[in-house]
């Protein structure tokens, strides 16, 4: 856990008490900081009733308070705390901010930040899995799903400084202020969120935040591979030639990948990660990282649960759990990553959630690769309607019934892809427990 006595005597309401909340009521207590509590749960609340003071922030006096900590998953641009904490003139903020804030009680390091719309994860476990082979002290947190405030603080050894790596949502950067990363990386940007923001531009906005709060030297990593991204980096260096302090940037692109080399990186596969790794190689280079121990952890590199991960082959049929695609930006790359073997398509794919958009136009592309369909979920009508002229398709409605039908048509050679491009919450909690189910169904085959 991250102790600093950058919070020692001052006043925090924590907003949502989840695992990031958690982490960040034992900091600030650990730290010497009055804490204020609340979530909307009795069981989150009970969680702290130990550590910290129970109020509602918009019920208490929010006089003296230097800070309102609240979860992401609050919506700012409709909840009432953002209003109250203005007339109260408090900031709100996240515990990414309350890490920045820590930073300079912290021993020497850097900061690795990595946002984009899609891959983010992916490429924060390839970048700490390249240092961590490298030998550099290095932890992720942040989006991941690690709370950045609940893990130790990194020591220098004899390879050099800590990396802390930090996968970074739109959302988190909202409630972020002063984190000047050593590279900050964009991966993309594509239509997402937009119910949090004011229109597509707001959301780009957001994510070019993270290069604003950057100091100049550092650098700025960036896949300028969407009229977005390339945007972003035109700002960035019109603002170099104004004379304004920014980062130093690099440009990366998905063909800066040798495809004969990428066959040789088993959890790399497709072009989406083609990008995740060029970035990957960027951001270690800038560190300081040789091309000796970059490319041997290319290859080392494991999937992370429930992002093209191989569960299982079955009678020479492979079955990929891709549960996190939940939009069909994300989904797209994985259905390009498996194009037909003599003219005959060979992906089984499972679709369907709850639907971002009424369209699945970023797969279009990639529709040729597709040999059958399997809908599922509150959008699996509307979805089997759209894809049939292109298609076959089973409205399978459930996932077991559809991995089921697939392992049934399935020949060898070809893959049983579950990537939704949908929410998860019409039938399950989250995007892992609908990948866990799809293992689940997958080990129950006969």
């Amino acid at each position: 856990m991250i102790v600093s006595s950058a919070f020692a005597g001052k006043t925090y309401a924590v907003l949502g008490l989840a695992r990031s909340g958690l982490a960040t009521v034992a900091t600030l207590v650990a730290s010497g900081a009055r804490v204020v509590a609340w979530d909307s749960q009795d069981t989150a609340r009970a969680l702290v009733a130990d550590q910290a003071e129970l109020g509602d922030p918009m019920e208490i006096d929010l006089s003296g308070f230097d800070g309102i900590v609240v979860s992401p998953g609050v919506p700012l641009n409709k909840h009432p705390i953002t209003m109250r904490a203005r007339i109260a003139g408090v900031p709100i903020i996240g515990d990414i901010e309350l890490f920045a804030l820590a930073r300079a009680t912290l021993p020497p390091h850097k900061v690795v930040g990595i946002t984009g719309t899609n891959g983010k994860s992916t490429t924060t476990a390839l970048i700490h899995h390249i240092i961590e082979q490298a030998g550099y002290p290095t932890v992720m947190g942040g989006n991941i799903g690690l709370p950045i405030l609940s893990q130790p603080p990194l020591e220098p050894n004899l390879h050099g400084v800590g990396v802390y790596v930090l996968e970074l949502s739109s959302y988190q950067i909202d409630l972020t202020h002063s984190l000047d990363c050593d590279v900050a990386v964009l991966l993309n940007i594509t239509p997402d969120h937009l119910d949090r923001y004011n229109g597509f531009e707001g959301y780009v906005a957001s994510k070019a935040r993270l290069f604003d709060m950057q100091s100049e030297g550092h650098v700025a990593v960036i896949a300028a591979e969407d009229e977005s991204s390339q945007a972003i980096v035109n700002t960035i260096r019109h603002s170099r030639v104004g004379g304004n302090p920014s980062p130093d940037i690099i440009e990366v692109a998905s063909t800066d990948i040798d495809p004969v080399a990428q066959l040789t990186w088993p959890a790399l596969q497709g072009p989406h990660n083609a990008q995740n790794a060029a970035v990957a190689i960027a951001v270690a280079r800038a560190l300081g990282i040789s091309d000796d121990d970059i490319f041997p952890a290319l290859t080392s590199y494991a999937s992370l649960p429930h992002r093209m991960q191989a569960v299982a082959t079955h009678n020479g049929v492979l079955y990929v759990n891709d549960s996190k695609a939940t939009n069909a930006a994300s989904t797209s790359p994985a259905l390009a990553a498996w194009p037909p073997i003599d003219g005959r398509p060979r992906i089984h794919w499972i679709v369907g959630g709850i639907a971002k958009t009424d369209n699945l136009d970023e797969c279009a592309p990639y529709f040729g690769n597709v040999a059958h369909a399997y809908t599922i979920g509150e959008a699996g009508h509307m979805f089997a309607d759209l894809l049939r002229p292109a298609m076959a398709v089973d409205d399978s409605e459930m996932l077991s019934a559809a991995v089921r039908r697939a392992a049934r048509i399935a020949q060898p050679g070809d893959v049983v892809l579950l990537s939704p491009a949908c929410a998860s919450f019409d039938q399950f909690r989250d995007f892992e427990a609908r990948g866990d189910a799809f293992a689940a169904a997958v080990a129950a085959l006969e």
